[in-house]
Protein backbone atom coordinates (compact mmCIF):
# COMPACT_ATOMS: atom_id res chain seq x y z
CA UNK A 1 0.00 0.00 0.00
CA UNK A 2 2.86 2.38 0.89
CA UNK A 3 4.54 1.73 -2.66
CA UNK A 4 0.90 2.62 -4.39
CA UNK A 5 0.91 5.95 -2.39
CA UNK A 6 4.68 6.74 -3.38
CA UNK A 7 3.51 5.86 -6.93
CA UNK A 8 0.74 7.75 -7.43
CA UNK A 9 2.59 10.61 -5.39
CA UNK A 10 4.97 10.61 -8.12
CA UNK A 11 3.04 10.39 -10.78
CA UNK A 12 0.70 13.78 -9.60
CA UNK A 13 3.65 15.55 -9.40
CA UNK A 14 5.16 14.65 -12.52
CA UNK A 15 1.73 15.42 -14.18
CA UNK A 16 1.40 18.92 -12.05
CA UNK A 17 5.22 19.50 -13.34
CA UNK A 18 4.28 18.98 -16.88
CA UNK A 19 0.76 20.94 -16.71
CA UNK A 20 3.38 24.17 -15.10
CA UNK A 21 6.36 23.48 -18.24
CA UNK A 22 7.34 27.03 -19.40
CA UNK A 23 5.19 27.49 -22.68
CA UNK A 24 7.13 30.92 -24.13
CA UNK A 25 9.98 29.07 -25.64
CA UNK A 26 8.30 28.26 -29.16
CA UNK A 27 8.43 31.15 -32.07
CA UNK A 28 5.07 33.16 -33.05
CA UNK A 29 3.93 33.51 -36.80
CA UNK A 30 5.02 36.38 -38.36
CA UNK A 31 3.24 38.03 -40.20
CA UNK A 32 4.57 38.07 -44.33
CA UNK A 33 5.41 40.93 -46.88
CA UNK A 34 3.12 41.91 -48.96
CA UNK A 35 3.50 39.59 -52.44
CA UNK A 36 5.37 41.48 -55.09
CA UNK A 37 2.55 41.87 -58.42
CA UNK A 38 4.96 44.18 -60.52
CA UNK A 39 4.45 41.44 -63.74
CA UNK A 40 1.23 41.15 -63.20
CA UNK A 41 0.47 44.64 -63.32
CA UNK A 42 2.70 45.05 -66.17
CA UNK A 43 0.68 42.22 -68.34
CA UNK A 44 -2.83 43.52 -67.14
CA UNK A 45 -2.13 46.40 -69.59
CA UNK A 46 -4.25 48.78 -67.26
CA UNK A 47 -2.98 52.06 -66.51
CA UNK A 48 -2.37 53.88 -63.10
CA UNK A 49 -5.00 55.86 -61.36
CA UNK A 50 -6.76 56.06 -58.18
CA UNK A 51 -8.15 53.54 -55.52
CA UNK A 52 -12.17 53.17 -55.71
CA UNK A 53 -14.17 55.87 -54.26
CA UNK A 54 -16.93 55.17 -51.40
CA UNK A 55 -19.84 55.27 -53.67
CA UNK A 56 -18.26 54.12 -56.24
CA UNK A 57 -21.07 52.43 -57.97
CA UNK A 58 -22.25 55.90 -59.20
CA UNK A 59 -19.46 56.36 -61.88
CA UNK A 60 -22.18 53.15 -63.76
CA UNK A 61 -24.54 56.08 -64.18
CA UNK A 62 -27.30 54.11 -63.10
CA UNK A 63 -30.32 56.19 -61.15
CA UNK A 64 -32.20 52.57 -60.79
CA UNK A 65 -28.85 51.03 -59.30
CA UNK A 66 -28.36 53.85 -57.06
CA UNK A 67 -31.39 53.45 -55.89
CA UNK A 68 -31.42 49.92 -55.36
CA UNK A 69 -28.00 50.56 -53.48
CA UNK A 70 -29.39 53.20 -51.33
CA UNK A 71 -32.02 51.15 -50.23
CA UNK A 72 -30.21 48.11 -48.93
CA UNK A 73 -27.66 50.35 -47.28
CA UNK A 74 -30.81 51.10 -45.25
CA UNK A 75 -33.32 47.68 -44.82
CA UNK A 76 -30.60 45.11 -45.36
CA UNK A 77 -30.97 42.91 -42.62
CA UNK A 78 -27.80 41.11 -42.57
CA UNK A 79 -25.98 44.57 -42.33
CA UNK A 80 -28.28 45.40 -39.73
CA UNK A 81 -26.64 42.67 -37.82
CA UNK A 82 -23.28 43.63 -38.53
CA UNK A 83 -24.32 47.09 -37.09
CA UNK A 84 -25.66 45.14 -33.91
CA UNK A 85 -23.01 43.38 -33.42
CA UNK A 86 -20.62 46.78 -33.97
CA UNK A 87 -22.93 48.61 -31.08
CA UNK A 88 -21.65 45.12 -28.91
CA UNK A 89 -18.16 45.52 -29.36
CA UNK A 90 -18.91 49.18 -28.53
CA UNK A 91 -20.27 48.21 -25.28
CA UNK A 92 -16.98 45.75 -25.02
CA UNK A 93 -15.13 48.62 -24.59
CA UNK A 94 -16.91 50.71 -22.16
CA UNK A 95 -17.49 47.38 -19.53
CA UNK A 96 -13.22 46.71 -19.88
CA UNK A 97 -12.61 50.54 -19.75
CA UNK A 98 -14.42 50.41 -16.71
CA UNK A 99 -11.24 48.68 -14.94
CA UNK A 100 -9.11 51.42 -15.16
CA UNK A 101 -11.18 53.25 -13.09
CA UNK A 102 -11.95 52.94 -9.25
CA UNK A 103 -15.36 51.77 -8.16
CA UNK A 104 -16.97 53.67 -5.92
CA UNK A 105 -20.38 53.26 -4.24
CA UNK A 106 -22.69 54.37 -1.74
CA UNK A 107 -24.86 51.92 0.58
CA UNK A 108 -26.91 51.74 3.88
CA UNK A 109 -28.91 49.64 5.51
CA UNK A 110 -30.12 47.73 9.04
CA UNK A 111 -29.78 44.70 10.77
CA UNK A 112 -31.74 42.60 13.02
CA UNK A 113 -29.41 39.88 14.76
CA UNK A 114 -30.28 37.54 18.20
CA UNK A 115 -26.80 36.38 19.75
CA UNK A 116 -27.12 32.98 20.79
CA UNK A 117 -27.38 31.82 24.35
CA UNK A 118 -24.32 29.45 23.97
CA UNK A 119 -22.91 31.00 20.86
CA UNK A 120 -18.37 32.09 20.73
CA UNK A 121 -19.99 35.82 21.99
CA UNK A 122 -22.29 34.38 24.69
CA UNK A 123 -19.33 32.67 25.62
CA UNK A 124 -16.45 35.20 26.04
CA UNK A 125 -19.57 37.56 27.52
CA UNK A 126 -22.40 36.15 29.36
CA UNK A 127 -24.36 38.85 30.56
CA UNK A 128 -25.61 39.81 26.69
CA UNK A 129 -26.50 35.96 26.09
CA UNK A 130 -30.23 36.09 24.39
CA UNK A 131 -29.92 39.73 24.15
CA UNK A 132 -31.65 41.34 20.17
CA UNK A 133 -29.40 43.99 18.24
CA UNK A 134 -30.58 46.31 15.58
CA UNK A 135 -27.50 47.57 13.98
CA UNK A 136 -27.33 50.27 11.30
CA UNK A 137 -25.18 51.85 9.02
CA UNK A 138 -25.01 54.41 6.35
CA UNK A 139 -22.27 54.61 4.15
CA UNK A 140 -22.05 57.75 1.43
CA UNK A 141 -18.96 56.38 -0.48
CA UNK A 142 -17.29 53.07 -0.59
CA UNK A 143 -14.62 52.98 -3.14
CA UNK A 144 -12.46 49.71 -4.63
CA UNK A 145 -9.41 49.88 -6.82
CA UNK A 146 -6.97 47.33 -8.55
CA UNK A 147 -3.91 49.04 -9.35
CA UNK A 148 -3.06 48.27 -12.45
CA UNK A 149 0.92 47.74 -12.19
CA UNK A 150 1.45 45.17 -15.11
CA UNK A 151 -0.91 46.77 -17.65
CA UNK A 152 -3.16 43.81 -17.58
CA UNK A 153 -6.50 45.81 -17.68
CA UNK A 154 -5.09 47.86 -20.13
CA UNK A 155 -4.67 45.15 -22.04
CA UNK A 156 -8.16 44.14 -21.92
CA UNK A 157 -9.34 47.45 -23.06
CA UNK A 158 -6.71 47.32 -25.56
CA UNK A 159 -7.80 43.91 -26.89
CA UNK A 160 -11.79 45.78 -26.74
CA UNK A 161 -10.79 48.19 -28.72
CA UNK A 162 -9.05 46.04 -31.57
CA UNK A 163 -12.07 44.16 -31.31
CA UNK A 164 -14.33 46.80 -31.88
CA UNK A 165 -11.87 47.95 -34.99
CA UNK A 166 -12.35 44.63 -35.80
CA UNK A 167 -15.66 44.76 -36.14
CA UNK A 168 -16.03 47.97 -37.45
CA UNK A 169 -13.86 46.64 -40.42
CA UNK A 170 -15.99 43.60 -40.93
CA UNK A 171 -19.28 46.37 -41.25
CA UNK A 172 -17.38 47.93 -43.97
CA UNK A 173 -16.51 44.14 -45.95
CA UNK A 174 -20.26 43.64 -45.46
CA UNK A 175 -21.59 46.67 -46.82
CA UNK A 176 -18.74 46.33 -49.82
CA UNK A 177 -20.14 42.36 -50.50
CA UNK A 178 -23.72 43.73 -50.09
CA UNK A 179 -23.24 46.35 -53.05
CA UNK A 180 -21.09 44.58 -55.10
CA UNK A 181 -23.80 41.75 -54.69
CA UNK A 182 -26.38 44.27 -56.16
CA UNK A 183 -24.08 45.98 -58.74
CA UNK A 184 -23.92 42.22 -60.32
CA UNK A 185 -27.32 41.20 -59.62
CA UNK A 186 -28.58 44.60 -61.78
CA UNK A 187 -26.11 43.81 -64.64
CA UNK A 188 -27.52 40.50 -64.59
CA UNK A 189 -30.82 41.24 -64.57
CA UNK A 190 -30.35 44.39 -67.09
CA UNK A 191 -29.11 42.07 -69.53
CA UNK A 192 -31.32 39.46 -69.11
CA UNK A 193 -34.22 42.30 -69.71
CA UNK A 194 -32.45 42.91 -73.25
CA UNK A 195 -32.39 39.39 -73.91
CA UNK A 196 -35.94 38.95 -73.52
CA UNK A 197 -36.65 41.37 -75.96
CA UNK A 198 -34.50 39.68 -78.00
CA UNK A 199 -36.08 36.19 -77.48
CA UNK A 200 -39.27 37.32 -78.46
CA UNK A 201 -38.24 39.13 -81.85
CA UNK A 202 -36.45 35.67 -82.65
CA UNK A 203 -39.82 34.05 -81.66
CA UNK A 204 -41.75 36.52 -83.60
CA UNK A 205 -38.92 35.70 -87.13
CA UNK A 206 -39.49 32.06 -86.44
CA UNK A 207 -43.16 32.02 -86.65
CA UNK A 208 -43.23 34.27 -90.27
CA UNK A 209 -40.78 31.52 -90.97
CA UNK A 210 -42.66 28.30 -89.93
CA UNK A 211 -45.88 30.32 -91.67
CA UNK A 212 -43.74 30.55 -95.14
CA UNK A 213 -43.03 27.21 -94.93
CA UNK A 214 -45.95 25.80 -94.07
CA UNK A 215 -47.28 28.35 -97.73
CA UNK A 216 -44.48 26.68 -99.57
CA UNK A 217 -45.60 23.39 -98.12
CA UNK A 218 -49.35 23.48 -99.30
CA UNK A 219 -48.44 25.19 -102.82
CA UNK A 220 -46.21 22.32 -103.28
CA UNK A 221 -43.19 24.54 -104.16
CA UNK A 222 -41.31 22.89 -100.79
CA UNK A 223 -41.47 19.49 -99.26
CA UNK A 224 -42.54 18.62 -95.38
CA UNK A 225 -39.26 18.89 -93.85
CA UNK A 226 -38.46 22.74 -94.25
CA UNK A 227 -41.78 22.47 -92.26
CA UNK A 228 -41.07 20.41 -89.36
CA UNK A 229 -37.46 22.29 -89.38
CA UNK A 230 -39.08 25.71 -88.83
CA UNK A 231 -41.21 24.15 -86.53
CA UNK A 232 -38.64 23.05 -84.59
CA UNK A 233 -36.56 26.45 -85.07
CA UNK A 234 -39.84 28.25 -83.69
CA UNK A 235 -40.06 25.76 -80.41
CA UNK A 236 -36.60 25.55 -79.62
CA UNK A 237 -36.90 29.91 -79.76
CA UNK A 238 -40.03 29.78 -77.32
CA UNK A 239 -37.64 27.46 -74.98
CA UNK A 240 -35.12 30.43 -74.79
CA UNK A 241 -37.49 32.98 -74.05
CA UNK A 242 -38.91 30.98 -71.37
CA UNK A 243 -35.37 30.01 -70.05
CA UNK A 244 -34.61 34.50 -70.19
CA UNK A 245 -37.95 35.00 -68.99
CA UNK A 246 -37.52 32.98 -65.59
CA UNK A 247 -34.04 34.43 -65.11
CA UNK A 248 -35.21 37.86 -65.33
CA UNK A 249 -37.27 37.11 -62.59
CA UNK A 250 -34.81 35.32 -60.74
CA UNK A 251 -32.29 38.76 -60.72
CA UNK A 252 -35.15 40.44 -59.87
CA UNK A 253 -35.79 38.88 -56.69
CA UNK A 254 -32.48 38.66 -55.52
CA UNK A 255 -32.45 42.35 -55.96
CA UNK A 256 -35.28 42.92 -54.39
CA UNK A 257 -33.68 40.50 -51.26
CA UNK A 258 -30.47 42.42 -51.34
CA UNK A 259 -32.04 45.47 -51.33
CA UNK A 260 -33.81 44.23 -47.71
CA UNK A 261 -37.44 44.32 -49.35
CA UNK A 262 -40.15 41.65 -50.32
CA UNK A 263 -40.65 40.20 -54.33
CA UNK A 264 -43.14 42.76 -55.28
CA UNK A 265 -40.25 45.31 -55.25
CA UNK A 266 -38.13 43.52 -57.90
CA UNK A 267 -41.22 43.61 -60.36
CA UNK A 268 -40.52 45.92 -62.84
CA UNK A 269 -37.09 46.35 -62.25
CA UNK A 270 -34.35 46.49 -65.45
CA UNK A 271 -37.14 47.88 -68.17
CA UNK A 272 -36.35 51.35 -68.58
CA UNK A 273 -32.62 50.77 -66.55
CA UNK A 274 -29.47 52.58 -68.18
CA UNK A 275 -25.93 51.37 -67.39
CA UNK A 276 -22.48 53.12 -68.28
CA UNK A 277 -19.22 51.40 -68.45
CA UNK A 278 -15.90 53.43 -66.45
CA UNK A 279 -13.55 54.42 -69.15
CA UNK A 280 -10.88 52.52 -67.30
CA UNK A 281 -10.45 49.55 -64.43
CA UNK A 282 -9.56 52.18 -61.40
CA UNK A 283 -5.85 50.47 -60.71
CA UNK A 284 -4.67 52.80 -58.31
CA UNK A 285 -0.58 53.32 -58.56
CA UNK A 286 0.89 51.84 -54.80
CA UNK A 287 -0.62 47.49 -55.45
CA UNK A 288 0.40 45.51 -53.19
CA UNK A 289 1.51 47.82 -50.57
CA UNK A 290 -1.49 49.89 -49.30
CA UNK A 291 -4.01 47.14 -49.65
CA UNK A 292 -4.10 46.77 -45.88
CA UNK A 293 -5.30 50.27 -45.96
CA UNK A 294 -8.39 50.15 -48.66
CA UNK A 295 -9.21 46.48 -47.79
CA UNK A 296 -11.43 45.98 -44.78
CA UNK A 297 -11.39 42.47 -44.66
CA UNK A 298 -7.58 42.79 -44.38
CA UNK A 299 -8.00 45.26 -41.80
CA UNK A 300 -9.91 43.40 -39.31
CA UNK A 301 -7.26 40.58 -39.76
CA UNK A 302 -4.59 43.12 -38.58
CA UNK A 303 -7.08 44.34 -35.69
CA UNK A 304 -7.65 40.91 -34.58
CA UNK A 305 -4.14 39.68 -34.96
CA UNK A 306 -3.65 42.97 -32.35
CA UNK A 307 -6.11 42.14 -29.63
CA UNK A 308 -5.11 38.64 -29.84
CA UNK A 309 -1.82 39.81 -28.95
CA UNK A 310 -2.96 42.03 -25.97
CA UNK A 311 -4.62 38.70 -24.21
CA UNK A 312 -1.48 37.70 -24.47
CA UNK A 313 -0.21 40.74 -22.72
CA UNK A 314 -3.22 39.69 -19.84
CA UNK A 315 -2.76 36.09 -19.69
CA UNK A 316 1.05 37.01 -18.48
CA UNK A 317 0.11 39.62 -16.01
CA UNK A 318 -2.30 37.14 -14.04
CA UNK A 319 0.98 34.89 -13.42
CA UNK A 320 2.40 38.19 -10.95
CA UNK A 321 0.78 39.60 -7.76
CA UNK A 322 -2.57 41.84 -7.87
CA UNK A 323 -2.80 44.90 -5.17
CA UNK A 324 -5.97 46.18 -4.60
CA UNK A 325 -6.98 48.75 -2.05
CA UNK A 326 -10.47 48.90 -0.60
CA UNK A 327 -11.92 52.46 1.23
CA UNK A 328 -15.31 52.82 3.53
CA UNK A 329 -16.09 55.67 5.48
CA UNK A 330 -19.54 56.68 6.75
CA UNK A 331 -21.31 56.00 10.08
CA UNK A 332 -22.36 52.81 12.38
CA UNK A 333 -24.21 52.09 15.28
CA UNK A 334 -26.43 49.54 17.35
CA UNK A 335 -28.65 49.43 19.98
CA UNK A 336 -30.69 46.94 21.65
CA UNK A 337 -33.74 46.07 20.33
CA UNK A 338 -36.16 47.57 23.15
CA UNK A 339 -34.13 50.48 22.97
CA UNK A 340 -34.53 50.62 19.33
CA UNK A 341 -36.06 53.99 19.44
CA UNK A 342 -32.50 55.75 20.45
CA UNK A 343 -30.74 54.08 17.57
CA UNK A 344 -31.40 56.94 15.09
CA UNK A 345 -29.49 59.07 17.88
CA UNK A 346 -26.33 57.00 18.04
CA UNK A 347 -26.19 56.71 14.38
CA UNK A 348 -25.63 60.82 13.98
CA UNK A 349 -23.32 60.91 16.65
CA UNK A 350 -19.36 62.18 15.91
CA UNK A 351 -18.86 58.70 17.64
CA UNK A 352 -20.63 56.81 15.44
CA UNK A 353 -18.13 58.11 12.50
CA UNK A 354 -16.29 54.75 11.35
CA UNK A 355 -13.72 54.01 8.22
CA UNK A 356 -12.47 51.10 6.83
CA UNK A 357 -8.75 51.16 4.91
CA UNK A 358 -8.20 47.75 3.48
CA UNK A 359 -5.31 46.77 0.94
CA UNK A 360 -5.02 43.88 -0.91
CA UNK A 361 -2.40 41.73 -2.20
CA UNK A 362 -2.69 38.25 -4.16
CA UNK A 363 0.14 36.27 -5.74
CA UNK A 364 -0.78 32.98 -7.64
CA UNK A 365 1.66 30.40 -6.43
CA UNK A 366 -0.08 26.98 -7.93
CA UNK A 367 -3.31 26.38 -9.89
CA UNK A 368 -2.30 23.56 -11.30
CA UNK A 369 -1.65 24.51 -14.84
CA UNK A 370 -4.07 26.72 -15.11
CA UNK A 371 -2.79 30.39 -16.06
CA UNK A 372 0.08 28.09 -18.05
CA UNK A 373 -2.41 26.84 -20.09
CA UNK A 374 -4.55 29.76 -20.70
CA UNK A 375 -1.23 31.96 -21.59
CA UNK A 376 -0.69 29.02 -24.40
CA UNK A 377 -4.18 29.35 -25.44
CA UNK A 378 -3.84 32.94 -25.80
CA UNK A 379 -0.46 32.74 -27.58
CA UNK A 380 -2.09 29.58 -30.16
CA UNK A 381 -5.48 32.02 -30.83
CA UNK A 382 -2.28 35.21 -31.58
CA UNK A 383 -0.99 32.27 -34.07
CA UNK A 384 -4.31 31.61 -36.11
CA UNK A 385 -4.62 35.22 -36.19
CA UNK A 386 -1.64 36.05 -37.56
CA UNK A 387 -1.85 32.88 -40.09
CA UNK A 388 -5.60 34.10 -41.12
CA UNK A 389 -4.36 37.43 -41.94
CA UNK A 390 -1.54 36.30 -44.22
CA UNK A 391 -3.68 34.20 -45.78
CA UNK A 392 -6.15 36.80 -46.27
CA UNK A 393 -3.23 38.67 -47.50
CA UNK A 394 -2.68 36.25 -50.41
CA UNK A 395 -5.96 36.07 -50.78
CA UNK A 396 -6.70 39.58 -51.51
CA UNK A 397 -3.41 39.35 -53.77
CA UNK A 398 -5.12 36.59 -55.98
CA UNK A 399 -8.27 38.62 -56.24
CA UNK A 400 -6.32 41.68 -57.66
CA UNK A 401 -4.84 40.00 -60.30
CA UNK A 402 -7.28 37.13 -61.04
CA UNK A 403 -9.96 40.64 -61.39
CA UNK A 404 -7.23 42.77 -63.72
CA UNK A 405 -7.29 39.09 -66.24
CA UNK A 406 -11.32 39.32 -66.35
CA UNK A 407 -11.79 42.90 -66.94
CA UNK A 408 -8.94 42.66 -69.77
CA UNK A 409 -10.07 39.16 -71.14
CA UNK A 410 -14.00 40.50 -71.07
CA UNK A 411 -13.59 43.79 -72.58
CA UNK A 412 -11.35 42.29 -75.40
CA UNK A 413 -14.39 39.79 -75.89
CA UNK A 414 -17.06 42.52 -75.65
CA UNK A 415 -14.75 44.35 -78.27
CA UNK A 416 -14.71 40.88 -80.98
CA UNK A 417 -18.44 40.54 -80.18
CA UNK A 418 -19.57 43.80 -81.10
CA UNK A 419 -17.31 43.95 -84.38
CA UNK A 420 -19.09 40.39 -85.52
CA UNK A 421 -22.59 42.24 -84.55
CA UNK A 422 -21.87 44.69 -86.66
CA UNK A 423 -20.54 42.48 -89.43
CA UNK A 424 -23.95 40.29 -89.13
CA UNK A 425 -26.16 43.80 -89.69
CA UNK A 426 -24.27 44.44 -92.75
CA UNK A 427 -24.99 40.90 -93.97
CA UNK A 428 -28.78 41.79 -92.96
CA UNK A 429 -28.31 44.91 -94.79
CA UNK A 430 -27.49 43.76 -98.35
CA UNK A 431 -29.95 40.53 -97.69
CA UNK A 432 -32.61 43.27 -97.29
CA UNK A 433 -31.18 45.51 -100.58
CA UNK A 434 -31.32 42.01 -102.87
CA UNK A 435 -34.56 41.46 -101.78
CA UNK A 436 -35.81 44.41 -102.27
CA UNK A 437 -34.63 44.28 -106.23
CA UNK A 438 -36.13 41.12 -106.18
CA UNK A 439 -33.58 38.97 -106.49
CA UNK A 440 -34.37 36.94 -102.85
CA UNK A 441 -37.29 36.24 -100.99
CA UNK A 442 -38.26 36.88 -97.20
CA UNK A 443 -36.50 33.64 -96.52
CA UNK A 444 -32.87 35.25 -96.37
CA UNK A 445 -33.73 38.19 -94.67
CA UNK A 446 -35.49 36.34 -91.83
CA UNK A 447 -32.12 33.96 -91.84
CA UNK A 448 -29.95 36.64 -91.60
CA UNK A 449 -32.10 38.68 -89.18
CA UNK A 450 -32.33 35.71 -86.84
CA UNK A 451 -28.35 35.67 -86.77
CA UNK A 452 -28.09 39.73 -86.09
CA UNK A 453 -30.66 38.92 -83.30
CA UNK A 454 -28.54 36.25 -82.11
CA UNK A 455 -25.05 37.73 -81.68
CA UNK A 456 -26.95 40.54 -80.40
CA UNK A 457 -28.17 38.57 -77.60
CA UNK A 458 -24.57 37.01 -76.61
CA UNK A 459 -23.18 40.67 -76.48
CA UNK A 460 -25.66 41.78 -73.70
CA UNK A 461 -24.90 38.61 -72.05
CA UNK A 462 -20.85 39.67 -72.74
CA UNK A 463 -21.24 43.07 -71.61
CA UNK A 464 -22.94 41.68 -68.47
CA UNK A 465 -19.62 40.03 -67.34
CA UNK A 466 -17.75 42.90 -68.12
CA UNK A 467 -19.24 45.24 -66.15
CA UNK A 468 -19.54 42.47 -63.49
CA UNK A 469 -15.55 42.22 -63.86
CA UNK A 470 -15.30 45.79 -63.34
CA UNK A 471 -17.15 44.81 -59.34
CA UNK A 472 -15.00 42.49 -58.63
CA UNK A 473 -12.16 44.63 -59.39
CA UNK A 474 -13.51 47.99 -57.49
CA UNK A 475 -14.21 44.48 -54.78
CA UNK A 476 -10.46 43.76 -55.17
CA UNK A 477 -9.44 47.18 -54.55
CA UNK A 478 -11.49 47.55 -51.47
CA UNK A 479 -14.35 49.62 -53.12
CA UNK A 480 -13.48 52.95 -51.47
CA UNK A 481 -12.50 51.70 -47.98
CA UNK A 482 -10.10 53.76 -46.49
CA UNK A 483 -9.78 53.85 -42.96
CA UNK A 484 -7.12 50.33 -42.57
CA UNK A 485 -3.80 50.94 -40.47
CA UNK A 486 -1.04 52.17 -42.22
CA UNK A 487 1.23 48.64 -43.22
CA UNK A 488 4.52 50.68 -41.54
CA UNK A 489 2.55 51.30 -37.94
CA UNK A 490 1.90 48.18 -37.49
CA UNK A 491 4.38 46.52 -34.87
CA UNK A 492 3.04 43.83 -33.38
CA UNK A 493 5.74 41.51 -30.87
CA UNK A 494 3.25 40.25 -28.49
CA UNK A 495 6.19 38.34 -26.39
CA UNK A 496 8.53 41.50 -26.44
CA UNK A 497 6.30 43.00 -23.44
CA UNK A 498 8.87 42.43 -20.65
CA UNK A 499 6.82 40.29 -18.81
CA UNK A 500 7.71 36.78 -20.29
CA UNK A 501 11.01 36.58 -18.55
CA UNK A 502 9.18 36.46 -15.17
CA UNK A 503 6.38 34.31 -16.56
CA UNK A 504 9.03 31.62 -17.62
CA UNK A 505 10.87 32.28 -14.12
CA UNK A 506 7.68 31.35 -12.34
CA UNK A 507 6.39 28.72 -14.68
CA UNK A 508 9.97 27.14 -14.18
CA UNK A 509 9.26 26.61 -10.37
CA UNK A 510 5.92 24.79 -11.43
CA UNK A 511 3.76 28.14 -10.88
CA UNK A 512 0.80 28.77 -12.93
Amino acid sequence: MKRLRSAISLGALALAGSGCAPTGNEERAEFIAPPAMEHTLQQSGAGPAQWPTHEWWRQFKSAELDRLIETALAENQNLKRSIDRLKQADAMTQIEGSKLLPFVGSDWGMRQNRIPSHGVVASYNPAIAGQEKTMAYINPMSMYYEFDFWGKNRATLDAALGERAAQQAELAETQLVLTTAIARAYFRGLAAERQLQLAREMVRLRREALTIAETRFRTGLDIEDATASARVDLENALKREAGVAALLALQQDLAARLSGQGPDAGRGLFASGRVAAPSAPPLPKALPVELLIHRPDLSAAMHRAEAAAQRIHYAKAEFLPSVNMTILTGLEASQHSTHIDKLGTYLFRASAFNYIVQPGFHLPLFEGGRLSGRLEERRSEYDEAVDGYNETLLHAAQQVADSLVNVKQTHEVVDAQARLVAASKAKLDLARVRWNNGLKDRREIIGYGHDALQEAYVQRALEADHLSARVDLIQALGGGYEQGPNPGDIRIVPEDDGLSPYVNFIESFGGG
